[in-house]
């Protein structure tokens, strides 16, 4: 994939940030079509994350910006990184109440307590999950299989593809034969400690 662009004052695609934006944004492509782990999951959050970063450092050159003014595409841009802002915002939440799941069944089998906590928590985040993914939006939903025309294009696509990976990693949490990797143990298996340390009780 290459950056094709009007402007002669634009950084040629040989540009060192570009060309790991056109890197990042074709491993990511790639990594979608194997299957889906939590290993591979992880691996491409981080892959996102150095794209992100490789765009931020993008966007801050003024030819790029003159550029992305000049197609009139500045607003739409900006309303597809809003739309990831809240996508994250929404991840960081699932992950949030994961961890403090955790923390509370880890407490209530050490102290002897009942279980319900935990399984309300994981009820909620499986709740969260299904709501987010049937309502998400189309905007992002698939990423064009067409080599950028312009900039903006190529920025779009580097959205779309954030946005699958964030749908995988939510998708993948919400599964419920792959929860085992996201929570320690299943409610089933929490009820069954929690029976016998009450039976071990004097």
């Amino acid at each position: 994939m290459a950056f094709h662009v009007r402007s002669n004052s634009l950084p040629s695609k040989s540009h060192p940030v570009i060309a790991n934006v056109e890197d990042h944004i074709c491993r990511l492509k790639s990594s979608q079509e194997a299957s889906v782990s939590a290993s591979s999951i992880c691996t491409n959050l981080a892959s996102l994350r150095d794209l992100h970063e490789d765009i931020n450092n993008l966007i801050q050159l003024p030819s790029v910006q003159k550029a992305l003014i000049d197609e009139n595409r500045a607003n739409e841009l900006l309303d597809g990184s809003l739309e990831l802002v809240n996508i994250c915002g929404i991840a960081r939440d699932i992950i949030l109440l994961t961890n403090e799941s955790v923390e509370e069944l880890e407490s209530s089998l050490r102290r002897n307590r009942g279980i319900d906590t935990y399984m309300n928590s994981r009820k909620k985040i499986e709740k969260m999950v299904r709501k987010w993914i049937k309502n998400l939006k189309s905007t992002f939903d698939q990423c064009s299989t067409n080599k950028a025309s312009n900039l903006a294009s190529a920025l779009k696509e580097a959205q779309a593809i954030s946005f699958s990976v964030l749908k995988s990693a939510l998708k993948f949490l919400h599964q419920s034969k792959k929860l085992g990797h996201w929570f320690p143990i299943s409610v089933d298996q929490a009820m069954s400690i929690h029976r016998q340390k009450k039976n071990c009780m004097p």
